[in-house]
């Protein structure tokens, strides 16, 4: 007897149907799996078994061969072993057949998910909620996933979701018992985490965090350098803290890529504060843009729509470095492997710390710097022109002076910063509606045009600038995508000279790397 259930698959981000087929016939007791199954689903034979026999049922003494189409593409993970094991309990009319032995229509009704237990039960998977989606763009209408990938799969509409946590309450549902489907909760409703830091907390720094500011009111990214001790990494983390809360795209978009990368909190099954990933400076180049032999994302990916802090710049690998040019430019990352090539978004915040030198007191007024030029030099150099063209703000950071650290007045909080940059972000919204661009960090060429026109006071200081600093073309539009920002939050329409001046003042490390 041949059966089909129905199950799904990842590609990158895309989901795909699989048609999971069993066949039993004679010949030497065993399971054989075909179709481009990887080492996971080759050890499904030994859970499939033990899972069945533990959940009641007999397992035939037979041949059983399982093939996974299409058989042209490779299929990775365990979230076969729950079709396949439905199939089998099929195939030996243990389910899915009513009183007079005929299969039931009911078994081409679902589709199923997870990972089979020893005991039976269904365990927790990876990827669920991209995989729903796809499914409900392909038709699909009801789709059986673990128990425990239940609050992720509550916030995907239009398709039925129906929770299982043992093999018997999955054969129960083929066999017609009546289930409800789990009840479905509105993004709109869930919210934001609390961040843990606030500029409040953050004495001086008055330039860093108007800096900040900007940075978050146009997605632009931003260096940091400065003394050690100064203050940089909390800056960093203040920052989510005054990003604009996310939309209901930025949303489900997040909480794909964490959900493949299994990162995701099973708890809350959503993602909804913006990332903020740290990646040590010893990551390698895989750990950062993603990839291995199922071809991950990467940190670059987990940032998506949140911040990628990088601290201590120069510390990492010349080449690791590079790569983050791409993603920068594009928004999107592209891995490459022999047996697949996905695309993965990479829309992200690049906000990096650095000292101004190897002993970090260069330029301090309260420390010695104990490094020659030469050495200065080839510290600074480890950012490379290109790399430093797409960050859009460098910060001096200062050491913060004795009277700041023992005032005890709270500064402006991150509330009170977040309500001008959600004022400045309804402006861009607005003004790029229709357009798929959301920010200014992230305007064409024909919208620099259109948006960010200068007055001759502003030309002449642009020019100027251009030619002290010696700035490359991209350098020279970034500053006019700062200007524009920095306009948004002074709530003027048009770009001035003084919107200009402050724009080009965060150039200022271009000369020293060059």
């Amino acid at each position: 007897m041949l059966a089909r259930i129905n199950s799904y698959a990842l590609n990158g981000l895309d989901g795909y149907g699989v048609s999971v087929e069993v066949d039993i016939h004679a010949g030497l007791p065993g399971i054989e799996v075909v179709g481009l199954p990887d080492t996971a689903i080759k050890e499904s034979r030994e859970r499939v078994r033990s899972a069945i026999k533990n959940s009641g049922y007999d397992f035939t003494p037979r041949r059983i061969t399982v093939n996974l189409a299409p058989a042209h593409t490779k299929k990775e993970g365990p979230n076969f072993d729950l079709a396949i094991a439905l199939g089998i309990l099929c195939c030996t009319e243990q389910a899915g057949v009513d009183e007079h032995r005929k299969p039931l229509d009911t078994v081409g009704e679902y589709t199923f998910l997870g990972e089979l237990s020893l005991s039976g039960e269904v365990s927790k998977i990876n990827g669920v909620m991209p995989m729903l989606i796809a499914a409900r763009e392909r038709g699909v209408k009801k789709i059986v996933v673990p128990s425990a990938n239940a609050n992720e799969a509550r916030y995907i509409r239009g398709i039925d979701v129906y929770a299982v946590s043992s093999l018997k309450e999955a054969a129960a549902l083929i066999d017609g018992k009546q289930s409800a489907p789990i009840e479905k909760s509105d993004i709109a409703t869930c919210s934001a985490t609390a961040t843990k830091e606030d500029l409040k907390y953050v004495k001086g720094q008055y330039a860093a965090k108007r800096a900040l500011e900007i940075a978050a009111a146009g997605g632009h990214n931003i260096l940091m350098i400065g003394s050690p001790g100064g203050g940089k990494t909390m800056l960093a983390k203040c920052l989510p803290g005054i990003l604009p809360d996310m939309t209901e795209e930025e949303t489900l978009e997040t909480t794909k890529i964490h959900s493949v990368a299994g990162i995701l909190d099973a708890y809350s099954g959503i993602v909804t504060t913006r990332p903020f990933r740290t990646p040590h400076h010893t990551s390698s180049r895989i750990a950062l843009t993603g990839g291995g032999s199922g071809a991950r994302p990467g940190e670059v990916s987990f940032a998506h729509n949140g911040v990628l802090f990088l601290d201590e710049l120069p510390e990492y690998p010349r080449a690791v470095l590079e790569i983050l040019r791409q993603p920068l430019e594009d928004g999107v990352i592209a891995v490459s492997r022999a047996v697949r090539s996905v695309e993965y978004p990479a829309n992200f915040m690049l906000v990096a710390g650095m000292n101004p030198c190897p002993c970090g007191y260069y330029g301090s007024a309260k420390h010695q710097c104990t490094c020659s030029p030469s050495q200065i030099q080839k510290y600074m150099s480890r950012i490379s022109g290109p790399l430093l063209d797409r960050i859009d703000l460098h910060i001096e950071v200062d050491e913060v002076n004795y009277d700041d650290l023992t005032d005890k007045s709270d500064a402006e909080s991150s509330a009170a910063v977040k309500d001008r940059v959600n004022a400045a972000r309804a402006v861009q919204t607005e003004r790029y509606k229709g357009t798929g661009v959301h920010s200014n960090s992230k305007m064409t060429g024909e919208m620099i045009k259109n948006y960010c026109a200068l007055d001759s006071d502003g030309e002449k200081i642009l020019q100027n600038a251009f030619d002290k600093l010696g700035l490359s073309a991209r350098a020279y539009t970034r500053i006019l995508k700062v200007a524009r920002t920095i306009a948004d939050l002074d709530g003027k329409s048009r770009i001035s000279a003084r919107h200009i001046a402050e724009a080009v003042m965060y150039r200022s490390l271009d000369k020293a790397v060059h």
